[in-house]
């Protein structure tokens, strides 16, 4: 099954470094949910880029990457609802564990929207 150009996820599109994580961690602006943290930050690279975090903590190895592949998928899939030419970490909280995938969707979606007005001030 091949995707549409526009639904891709590929390295251009992801954060990679330990030191862009720690850059943006320092300088981004937050905002907080039941079970996320977003941090964001506008970018020279003049695209989207995201970044996920899901600590030991949260859960074994198939409960993190089940939430990781929810958070890609919701980035693929809701890519205009991202700032453009901004780099996003997603953090997820021991909380999510237990999410199901359209209650991750709704919840960033909803941190998104809140980030978006946040900006427009």
């Amino acid at each position: 099954m091949s995707l549409k150009g526009t639904e891709r996820f590929p390295k251009t599109a992801r954060l990679r470094k330990r030191a862009e994580f720690l850059r943006l961690s320092r300088a981004g602006s937050k905002v907080q949910t039941a079970n996320f943290v977003v941090i964001s930050r506008p970018n020279d690279k003049n695209q989207t880029r995201l970044g996920i975090t899901v600590s030991g903590k949260v859960g074994n190895s198939v409960v993190r990457n089940r939430l990781k592949r929810h958070v890609r998928e919701f980035f693929r899939r809701r890519r205009a609802v991202f700032l453009p030419a901004t780099d996003f970490v997603i953090i997820a909280r021991k909380s999510a564990a237990g999410l199901a995938g359209n209650c991750v969707a709704d919840e960033l979606e909803t941190a998104l929207t809140r980030e978006r007005a946040r900006r427009k001030l």
